[in-house]
């Protein structure tokens, strides 16, 4: 069993070769883990395309979502993106913030905020940065943004509870989420939960949906709904890296599922202090 530093490693290293490949890549992967598929098709991402602020050269194809979609951003907003990798969701925020908002993505993967910071020099925006850190103990101030988002990224994190409330500590009062995460209903083989590959390809760091949304309520917020929610399909010739015939055959017949859900929450106006110390 892995420690939490030795996962967190793992996703590092994984991410900085996942920051050289292309989109067509990475999409037909599982959020660039290098287990590609031969059925070309989006297994996770979404389509960005026909979204304001769209990057070409900052979509690296690793979403499970379109948390900005969501995200009741408004101008003047100031929005941190979690995972920001190269850039993309962070640049739909600043259009819809404005420019009175500001827009700061956090990435631990050096050379993702490298090729984000320069996507940003690229299209001179002066409201948007990239900060390297972790996003469970974010290089960010409390109390601080008015929304949070995030694409595909807190499964990859070993301590998911630290990094919702880490989200807490630095929403306004009243200020909302809306991530995008894959999530599990019922119980994935073993095989594909222990291997290195998917875990970086955010299959086997995902954990049960009913638990999920429990870590954010624990975490002390309000509101909280599923946004959308749809079914990851992962072919075959991806599977058949991890499990035999049979066992394909019974994870395809079987009540488990692999999901992305994006999922909306909102800090309480009236917080003043961690959850549960004003009670």
């Amino acid at each position: 069993m892995k420690t939490e530093e030795q996962l967190k490693e793992l996703v590092k290293q994984k991410y900085s070769e996942i920051a050289l490949q292309n989109k067509e890549t990475n999409e037909s992967s599982c959020c660039g883990a290098s287990a590609c598929s031969t059925e070309v098709y989006n297994i996770m991402n979404e389509d960005y395309s026909s979204l304001e602020g769209y990057t070409s050269d900052a979509d690296l194809g690793l979403g499970c979502g379109l948390p900005t979609q969501f995200a009741r951003i408004k101008k003047g907003d100031v929005v941190i993106d979690l995972g920001s990798g190269a850039g993309n969701d962070a640049f739909i925020a600043r259009s819809e913030a404005g420019e009175t908002g500001k827009v700061i993505g956090i990435d631990f993967t050096p050379a993702m905020i490298e090729k984000a910071r320069l996507n940003a020099e690229k299209l001179a925006y002066h409201n948007v940065e990239f900060r390297q850190g972790d996003i469970e103990n974010m290089p960010v101030s409390a109390n601080v943004a008015d929304v949070i988002v995030s694409n595909c990224v807190l499964n990859l994190v070993p301590d998911k509870a630290g990094v919702f409330a880490d989200i807490y500590r630095v929403l306004k009062p009243g200020g909302h989420f809306s991530i995008s995460d894959v999530v599990l209903v019922g119980d994935l083989p073993e095989a594909l939960r222990s291997a290195a590959e998917m875990y970086a390809g955010c299959v086997s760091g995902a954990i049960q949906k009913d638990a999920y949304l429990e870590l954010i309520h624990n975490s002390g917020f309000k509101n909280i709904m599923v946004q959308k929610e749809k079914a990851i399909v992962i072919p075959d010739d991806i599977l058949k890296d991890y499990l035999n015939e049979k066992q394909i055959a019974d994870f395809r017949s079987g009540e488990t599922g692999i999901f992305s859900v994006t999922v909306y929450a909102e800090k309480p106006a009236e917080a003043c202090c961690p959850p549960g110390c004003c009670s």
